[in-house]
């Protein structure tokens, strides 16, 4: 099976800073796939080297079928961390424009342009400048220009950063929109929300290092049962649970996680003398839980190595 992207072994070094560790990846084709990590964590200097930005020092990378994403630059489609519009030009002009640098002729960018921004919500704005769109609006109107040409591969680095939740939403139904056509989606967050929502498969990478990777069910997979509880009241009470190992208390929403051979029933019965509980559910750990604990073990790891030198 041919994949849509393929890194083997990849490591990048600016002086003595390592932003990206002997990193092997495979992304298959027609998937949603999700690059974790927090900020610093090597996630934005990976896709740079998979768009030919940065080069690896060591290692090999394969995009589309090819060692350099400049030989397939019209096939793929790149939004940058860094976004800005050109704010006089008009919204239409814009969308089309990126047509034409991918090799699309006037007449079709331009229909092509009008096509996506009238489906998406903007045709209003066909004939205005960006410089009056706000900030969610001109974000969806750089998605569309990266996608206008309609690339097989699309990498869109923290795509969901700084948008309200209507714009959340619009660029979650563009995202499924492109996998529904049979195009790959590579996307970097640090919000577990949308990842888990959208993602066929995910990755974390942290401080440098490749932590997992696979699909949604095989990241969880071994993990601890844990306790979804949506409740009103004062969450406080929580952290008094009988056989609690952990919690996650978010104000109106906990994750909680007992300790081995505790009963969960034992402790929907205590709790439900404490709060109002709208939602009980026992189940496998959220995407969240498990970037939270990896990033806690992989520091303690890190820590112990440092401690032995």
């Amino acid at each position: 099976m041919e994949h849509a992207l393929s890194l083997h072994g990849v490591t990048k070094r600016f002086g003595s800073f390592t932003a990206v560790h002997d990193l092997s990846l495979d992304v298959p084709r027609g998937c949603i796939y999700g690059f974790l990590g927090q900020n610093g964590a090597g996630k934005t200097t990976t896709i740079r080297m998979v768009m030919s930005i940065f080069h690896p020092d060591s290692g090999s990378l394969s995009v589309l079928g090819h060692r350099d994403a400049q030989e397939v630059k019209d096939r793929l489609g790149y939004l940058p961390e860094e976004k800005g519009l050109y704010k006089k030009m008009k919204t239409g002009e814009i969308v089309a424009y990126f047509g034409k640098l991918k090799g699309m002729d006037r007449s079709t960018a331009n229909a092509r342009a009008k096509e996506l921004l009238t489906r998406y919500g903007l045709g209003d704005w066909i004939d205005k400048k960006c410089e009056a769109m706000s900030k969610g609006m001109g974000q969806k109107v750089q998605v569309l220009g990266t996608i206008i040409h309609e690339p097989e591969l699309v990498i869109l680095d923290e795509p969901f950063s700084g948008l309200d939740p209507v714009n959340r939403d619009l660029m979650r139904d563009i995202i499924l929109d492109m996998k529904r056509q049979g195009r790959t989606v590579i996307f970097s967050t640090h919000g577990m929300e949308q990842a888990e929502q959208l993602c066929d498969y995910v990755m974390m990478i942290h401080k440098s290092r490749l932590q997992f990777a696979g699909t949604l069910a095989s990241v969880k997979k071994g993990k601890d049962l844990g306790i979804q509880l949506d409740y009103d009241g004062d969450g406080r009470a929580l952290k008094d649970l009988p056989g609690l190992a952990r919690v996650n208390d978010n104000g109106k929403h906990a994750e909680i996680f007992l300790r081995p051979d505790e009963d969960p029933q034992h402790a929907l019965r205590w709790i439900v003398d404490r709060v109002t509980v709208r939602r009980f559910d026992y189940r496998e750990p959220s995407l969240h839980e498990i970037f939270v604990r990896t990033v806690d073990e992989a520091n303690q790891k890190l820590a112990a190595a440092g401690a032995e030198r």
